[in-house]
């Protein structure tokens, strides 16, 4: 091997300050990012448990002044809160297992290519995303089942979201046809694959519409107020409205002789909104892992 007399030279190390500064940077950013982004929270949470008078004079900021729980304790003294979180609690369990049901059901046959009249079932549920029958002819409908008042009504119309319909029928479609081709061989059928093998290795999105079907009927308002009609049955988010809509300082007043203590509409506002959001904060961090791998669908593989 020839070799000029000359040694190679290295590259320039291009390190140093101006890649530290890059870094600094970089975390500065970010960091400024995730403050924005929790300091709301924080902040309400530290209105909810602080007193009417930090309150009222703009003290309150990432912690909580003269701490106190009376916001919470005026919500929930009479039992009405309670009974919508339970009522909120049945519709969200049920309603999700009947979303993930019916939508594993319709993604698993529309991902296979030798379905029949595939295409056209798949054009007629897109048809749906785009148009819809209107709010009218919708309560018709629920009213002519005789559901209003019940939870079907909610329940039945919201079966499956052809958005997340088409996730899932995305993410089986990029399942390898081996797996399936070897169970076959073997004298599985279409069941047992489906739930031996193909639910198994479709955790990720599983637990990301899991997620998202759950915020949803979480967070569920306008389809309650519509078809809800019985006070013990309503959501937690109709309850909270109707609370709150009702605040005035006047009503607002724990203790007794003296000692009466004026709780802020603003303290009432904060302690039902960490009220709402604190079980979907709860259930989180168990569908975590597979969630970060569910919202990741579609994204470039390496």
């Amino acid at each position: 091997m020839v070799t000029s007399g000359k040694a190679l030279k290295k590259p320039p190390h291009r390190g140093g300050f101006s890649s530290k500064a890059f870094h600094w940077v970089n975390y500065l950013v970010l960091a400024l990012c995730a403050y924005a982004t929790l300091f709301p929270f924080v902040n309400i949470i530290a209105v909810s448990f602080s007193s009417s008078r930090a309150i009222n004079a703009a003290e309150v900021f990432m912690w909580p002044i003269e701490f106190n729980m009376n916001a919470y304790v005026n919500l929930l003294k009479d039992g009405q809160l309670l009974v919508a979180m339970k009522n909120t609690a049945l519709i969200t369990l049920v309603g999700t297992a009947l979303n993930m049901l019916f939508t594993i059901m319709a993604a698993y046959p529309l991902s296979k290519s030798r379905l029949r009249g595939r295409n056209f079932m798949l054009m007629a549920i897109l048809f749906t995303m785009l148009f819809s029958g209107g709010l009218i002819p919708n309560f018709l409908l629920i009213n002519s089942l005789g559901l209003v008042n019940t939870y079907w009504a909610l329940w039945l119309p919201a079966l499956i979201s052809a958005y997340n319909m088409f996730v899932m029928k995305s993410f089986l479609e990029g399942l390898p046809d081996e797996l399936e081709e070897s169970a076959q061989i073997d004298g599985a059928g279409d069941a047992t694959i489906l739930w031996k093998i193909v639910l198994p290795l479709s955790k990720p999105v599983i637990a990301a519409l899991t997620l998202f079907y759950a915020v949803g009927w979480w967070n569920s308002y306008m389809n309650v107020l519509i078809y809800i009609r019985n006070t013990d049955k309503l959501s937690l988010m109709v309850k909270l409205h109707q609370m709150i809509a009702l605040v005035s300082p006047d009503m607002l007043r724990s203790g007794e002789g003296l000692m009466q203590t004026v709780i802020t509409p603003e303290g009432i506002r904060a302690a039902a909104v960490v009220i709402a959001i604190t079980p979907i904060l709860c259930v989180y961090p168990f569908l975590q892992k597979h969630f970060i791998k569910g919202v990741l669908l579609g994204s470039v593989k390496g």
